[in-house]
């Protein structure tokens, strides 16, 4: 298992007239925990697309327990549980500034050559990085 945290403050945009985030906008703080989890161990998500490979959603789920509040600064937990193929399944745990578990998701991502738009494997050398370290 690897993990990866990531710090978001909840922004005035991000809420609704109570002050509390809205629930469309957690999906986006998945985005962000997972493009810098890649980004830190092995490339920015603009060279992976250069590269020749898009990585589109194909499932999302989210599990709401409590709510994000404005200002609050919040930290995003990217989880990845096993070595991708050609799906990239990531875990999300979202907590607020106690602690305190507020969100938890979960995105599979496609490999897609991007030239054919076809499914592909996953980059042997982003493996290879993920099996070191997974160990």
């Amino acid at each position: 298992m690897l993990s990866f945290d990531t710090k978001y403050r909840v922004c005035y945009g991000d809420t609704d007239r109570m002050g509390v985030m809205y629930y469309g906008h957690y999906p986006r703080l998945y985005e962000i925990g997972r493009t810098d989890l890649i980004r830190s161990i092995w490339k920015s998500y603009r060279e992976v697309e250069e590269s020749g490979i898009v990585l589109p959603v194909r499932l999302l789920t989210a599990v709401y327990h409590k709510p994000a509040i404005y200002d609050e600064e919040l930290t995003i937990r990217t989880i990845i549980k096993e070595i991708p193929k050609v799906k990239f399944r990531l875990f999300s745990e979202i907590y607020n500034e106690k602690g305190e578990l507020i969100n938890e998701g979960e995105v599979v991502l496609g490999f897609i050559d991007a030239s054919t738009g076809k499914p592909r494997r996953a980059p042997e050398e982003f493996t290879q990085i993920l099996l070191a370290k997974m160990v």
